[in-house]
């Protein structure tokens, strides 16, 4: 063994058996910095330090590549089925409450958009925060962004568009859209660091529907005209197209063509009721970052 392979070897042996560090090491060795750098990742190269993951059932590494590179994501995070369905949703707003917290600073402002998903992760961020942190509301529907009364705490600064999500009227929509007040928190949006966005299904569990807020029959018209799912309470087909309509012309709502512009939107959605809806913001290119369960992700990857 000549000089330069043994001293690769003296410092992958100090490096990861004896957890010097690379300063540490250059001491003792009378060698720069750098060479430990070089010399370490030399010893990678050639196989003298090799390494093994551990395999799990719970790291859908696989999974989550198939998916970013299959619809262009900066990132996915999948996240372990739970053992009832019932906790679906729950699982997927924790985990992304993790995620978003890890990425966030002090000072920085969120937007968080219309949904029962949604409101879990603004509450679950929220109650672990250790700091207050400033959230603005992409659509109207002030209740949809309130604290849920189980919540121990809720540090969190609420910037709220003061409307209701659907007006009774195309004329009262258009009015409410001129409002100072209104136009004010639109304004805000773009300066977020980063958008959480739920995804709806067409079926009567979704929550614009079992909120009350659209009724049977605007829930089967919209069905006919092709509709697969919603995102800020907007109606998209299978293509992720937005779908005209006079439920459209009454929404109080960040627009879609605005969604694309904002930066980081993160789209937490999972269920089998939701596959389509979630593929479709997918080729309609809605979203940068998605969180999802392990049964949706391979569901999304069939087709």
């Amino acid at each position: 063994m000549d000089y330069e392979q043994h001293l690769l070897y003296k410092i992958a042996y100090y490096y990861y058996f004896e957890n010097l560090t690379q300063q540490h090491i250059a001491d003792m060795l009378s060698i720069s910095r750098i060479k430990v750098i070089r010399g370490l990742e030399l010893a990678r190269k050639t196989g003298i330090i090799q390494f093994k993951l551990r395999e799990t059932p719970d790291f859908n590494a696989d999974i989550e590549k198939a998916l970013k590179e299959q619809f262009h994501l900066k990132d996915v995070f999948v996240v372990p089925n739970p053992p009832s369905e019932d906790r679906t949703n729950a699982n997927v707003a924790q985990a992304a409450a993790l995620y978003i917290n890890d990425r966030i600073k002090p000072g920085d402002y969120l937007n968080i958009g219309y949904g029962d998903t949604a409101r879990q992760v603004l509450n679950s961020l929220a109650t672990m925060a250790e700091e207050p942190i400033s959230c603005v509301s992409l659509t109207g529907g002030v209740e949809y962004y309130l604290p849920d009364n189980r919540s121990h705490a809720f540090y969190a600064n609420l910037h709220l568009i003061p409307a209701p999500l659907l007006a009774s009227s195309t004329e009262m929509a258009e009015a409410i859209r001129k409002e100072e007040s209104i136009h004010q928190v639109f304004q805000m949006a773009p300066l977020s660091c980063l958008s959480v966005v739920g995804i709806g299904g067409m079926h009567e569990t979704s929550t614009i529907f079992y909120s009350g807020t659209l009724n049977k029959n605007e829930m089967t018209y919209l069905r006919m005209r092709g509709a697969v799912g919603d995102i800020l309470s907007h109606f998209f087909d299978k293509d992720g197209t937005l779908i005209d309509s006079v439920v459209e012309e009454r929404l109080i709502s960040t627009p879609l063509h605005s969604l694309k512009t904002l930066p980081n939107v993160v789209g937490v959605a999972a269920g089998k009721n939701k596959v389509k809806a979630i593929r479709a913001t997918l080729i309609g290119e809605y979203l940068d970052v998605l969180i999802t369960d392990t049964n949706t992700a391979k569901l999304l990857l069939e087709e």
